[in-house]
């Protein structure tokens, strides 16, 4: 298992982190603890060491289920990473008291890892404003938390002001080939890189959108390298990037553990002719959006309630991963939210403020029957 080191940290960490989002469910919604414990020593038996987890985790049993797991082995053999639930943080005592019971659910006298979760910029201000901040920085002087840092969802002058504020031990970013302008995005990895802040990296296959595709895109990674798989690419990637300490996969399947740690034992980083397959597919991808929103809502609201960005969003996002499993939680949303494109009642208000100049009506027809097709489905 490739393994990164960065002498601000003094560890050695797997390049590949094993997520625990998205863990198998059986019919009840629970974890499948049985398949999931044995991916995850499928996983460690292979070197993986960096195990994150964070409180609202499958409803809070991501954290009791991995404290069970890693009780199993050696406290020195696995670095812990979990997440302070900030949206429940309104006074400085709730740091302690969340941070406890992560410890007693997970079995543990400290944290490796421990993160502020999800920050965009007014939690972040709240933070700062109730003292959790220097709190949290007591708790690791106390020897409590071995390495602080925060969790990333908002944009990149957000991302600029709290990676300025301290000096923090690390930072986790959401990055893929596609999201390059996304959030913090590239110019959040140049920024923590100059900084010598060391990167834990999120949703680098796009929640598995960058997993499946169709046959002329995986012609596209086959002649690149033979036999990887489309998640290998995405995973890669990012791995190719030298100041990201750990790449977060979020496995479901042992199939998709099995395929990572091919990607990551005896890991080999981009190939030029592997960077210039992925921009091929990228210009493939873009090829099949079917209109310009920009996403702008200068057309809303819609006076008969349709979310009109949100079903073009829904729309190019179907037509470019030729995937309905893609779009499906959000465009079922929207019917019971009654805001798709089907009630939409043609008055043409939306089109007279678009400056895209968009043919709305049109498109929304479009939309609903495309949707309502649930054809392209791999």
């Amino acid at each position: 298992m490739e393994k990164r080191r960065f002498e601000k940290l003094g560890i050695d960490v797997s390049l590949l982190g094993f997520g625990c989002m998205r863990f198998p469910t059986g019919p009840d919604g629970k974890i499948n603890r049985p398949l999931a414990e044995k991916m995850m020593e499928k996983a460690m038996e292979n070197g993986v060491n960096y195990i994150d987890t964070a409180y609202p985790y499958h409803g809070g049993e991501s954290e009791l289920f991995v404290g069970e797991v890693l009780k199993k082995h050696p406290r020195d053999s696995f670095y812990l990473a979990t997440k302070l639930p900030c949206w429940f943080v309104n006074e400085v005592s709730d740091v302690d008291k969340y941070f406890n019971e992560q410890l007693q659910k997970l079995r543990v006298d400290y944290v490796d890892f421990y993160l502020m979760h999800a920050m965009n910029r007014g939690s972040w201000e709240k933070m700062v404003k109730i003292g959790a901040v220097k709190r949290l920085e007591e708790l690791k002087a106390e020897g409590k938390i071995r390495f602080l840092g925060f969790s990333f969802h908002d944009d990149y002058s957000a991302f600029e002001e709290i990676l300025n504020y301290r000096d923090w031990d690390f930072c986790q970013i959401q990055l893929n080939y596609v999201d390059t302008e996304e959030q913090a995005g590239l110019r959040g990895y140049r920024l923590a890189e100059e900084k010598g802040v060391p990167l834990t990296i999120m949703e680098p296959i796009k929640g598995g959108s960058l997993a499946n595709f169709s046959k002329d895109i995986m012609e596209v990674f086959e002649e690149a390298r033979p036999g990887a798989s489309a998640a290998s690419f995405a995973l890669r990637y990012v791995a190719s990037m030298p100041n990201i300490l750990t790449v977060l996969s979020g496995m479901s399947t042992m199939e998709q553990v099995e395929d990572n740690l091919k990607t990551f034992v005896n890991f080999v980083p981009m190939e030029e002719k592997e960077y210039q397959a992925i921009e091929k597919v990228k210009a493939i991808m873009n090829g099949r959006v079917q209109n310009g929103c920009t996403g702008c809502r200068y057309c809303m609201p819609c006076p008969f309630g349709v979310d009109i960005p949100g079903n073009f969003s829904v729309w190019n996002r179907y037509h470019v991963y030729q995937n309905y499993n893609i779009v499906k939680r959000q465009w079922e949303e929207m019917e019971m939210k009654n805001a798709q494109a089907g009630n939409c009642k043609e008055c043409g208000k939306c089109e007279k403020a678009c400056p895209q100049h968009l043919s709305i009506r049109e498109d929304l027809k479009k939309v609903q029957a495309d949707l309502e097709k649930k054809e392209m489905t791999l």
